[in-house]
């Protein structure tokens, strides 16, 4: 029998009966508004504790960490991780989440959960295209996305814009505002949402009103020319760099080692053939599209920091013209937070494909995503599907002048709050975050304090490379 809600006295007297339907909350309310519950949470965790950080006496040290963070990928691409994690401490934070992970888990949490990015650091925001070609910013990497403690994004968000500041030569001050400024304008934007018509805010969207909106007007500069580049950076711009025309008109990928390689035929065969589990993760009205190119190539990439050392492939489709639309199939692996996750009082979920959690997370978080996100699994191991140089583009928060830095942090401030706020109601963010800076401040002293332990982190992995504990290869 269908389980039927409370209703109104007036619709009762006229004897309208309103089933409860699955996923719907009753109406009215019941209990206290979700904004007064958020308050109430203060009590708890007050937002001042935001700023605590303990370090666990079991703590591995960074050598270690990154030797388990390598278990599983490729052991010849494993040195340009290390690499590349020990140029700088802003590298290292990027290919260390879970480290930071270990460390969040024994922080403050309020227990309100959200899809979280689970890597929000200031590199992994950027421009893409949509399904008509205009461009969107927004959060652009989920490897890691969990449901999770909406603060771990948003201190590794602030950590990560203290120590791109140091990098980009700003002054402690500037630093500590950038922090101060994106928990700031994450606040203001959860209270913004949790104020509009609920569709609004769903579908609201990272344009030049956001600028507007978290004062940013002095990126404008930064993001038009990022734009420029994006709007260039598409496949067919790839494909004409990175493949030639052999004599019977096909198109095959040219070696440029160690970014670009050619895999042998049965490799290559293995990811073609998993496209057709592909196509069956994708919306039927995307089959007609997908069903007039042809697979002509594949090839093995080497991608991002973090990523370096996963298995990743870009395979060429070409149309009746030859025009090439360029997929990446990228090895999806197990969150890094999922272990710790336990320790903040979240649930692990059972994860059915990696891939899968990766699409599902992305959409979740993003207000417009690549029309072709799907999954797939190759020799048996999960993969995710997404268009490859959507005109993409991105801001280098660490080459960003230094009076640009704090703008920066306003505008991913903005971008994380929306986009939390698809699984978090905003209005019991809006609730515990409230009016005053307390939660900004405890959040950039925080920042500070890791950027701080990160640094120190960073030249422990320098010292390992140096004593050859852990092999690491530059310039790559």
């Amino acid at each position: 029998m269908t389980e039927v809600s409370a209703v109104p006295e007036a619709q009762a007297a006229v004897g309208v009966r309103v089933p409860r339907v699955r996923g719907l909350a009753r109406w009215p309310v019941e209990g206290g508004s979700p904004k007064e519950e958020g308050k109430a949470l203060r009590a708890r965790v007050r937002r001042a504790a935001h700023a605590e950080l303990t370090l666990d006496a079991d703590r591995p040290d960074a050598a270690a960490a990154v030797e388990e963070s390598n278990l599983g990928r490729l052991p010849e691409l494993t040195p340009i991780r290390v690499g590349k994690m020990a140029a700088t401490p802003f590298a290292f934070l990027r290919g260390s989440a879970g480290l930071m992970a270990y460390d969040l888990a024994r922080t403050p949490v309020t227990g309100i959960g959200a899809q979280i990015c689970g890597d929000a650091h200031a590199a992994n925001f950027g421009l893409y295209a949509d399904a008509r070609g205009g461009l969107v910013i927004d959060l652009n990497d989920f490897d890691e996305t969990v449901h999770g403690p909406w603060e771990w994004d948003l201190k590794r968000l602030a950590t990560s814009l203290v120590l791109a500041g140091r990098e980009a030569g700003a002054d402690e001050d500037r630093c500590r505002k950038a922090a101060y400024d994106t928990v700031g304008a994450y606040r203001r934007t959860v209270r913004l949402l949790s104020k509009l018509p609920v569709l609004d805010a769903w579908n609201a969207i990272a344009d030049e009103e956001l600028v507007s909106h978290t004062d940013a007007h002095d990126l404008l500069g930064t993001l038009e020319r990022v734009s420029e580049k994006a709007r260039a950076n598409t496949s067919g711009r790839f494909a004409a760099k990175s493949t030639e025309v052999l004599e019977d008109g096909s198109r095959r990928f040219v070696d440029a080692a160690p970014v670009l390689r050619r895999v042998p035929d049965e490799e290559a065969a293995a990811v073609a053939t998993s496209l057709e589990e592909y196509l069956t993760t994708l919306s039927e009205d995307r089959l007609p599209l997908l069903a007039r190119y042809a697979a002509h190539d594949v090839a093995f990439r080497v991608v991002g920091t973090g990523s370096v050392g996963t298995r990743s492939y870009v395979v060429l489709l070409l149309d009746h013209r030859g025009e090439a639309l360029v997929l990446q199939v990228k090895e999806a692996r197990p969150s890094v937070l999922l272990p710790h996750l336990a320790t903040a009082g979240f649930e692990a979920p059972q994860v059915p494909h990696e891939g899968r959690r990766v699409v599902l997370g992305q959409k979740r978080m993003q207000v417009v995503s690549d029309i072709l996100l799907g999954w797939t699994s190759v020799d048996g191991r999960p993969f995710q599907v997404r268009q490859f140089r959507n005109r993409k583009g991105s801001v280098d928060p660490a080459a960003l002048a230094a009076d640009q830095i704090d703008d920066y942090a306003r505008m991913t401030g903005a971008l994380l709050a929306r986009a939390h706020t698809h699984t978090a109601d905003p209005r019991l963010l809006a609730g515990y975050c409230g009016k005053s800076e307390e939660l900004d401040e405890g959040i950039a002293s925080f920042a500070l304090t890791y950027a701080d332990r990160t640094e120190a982190d960073h030249n422990a992995l320098v010292a390992a490379v140096r004593a050859g504990r852990i092999a690491a290869e530059s310039g790559v």
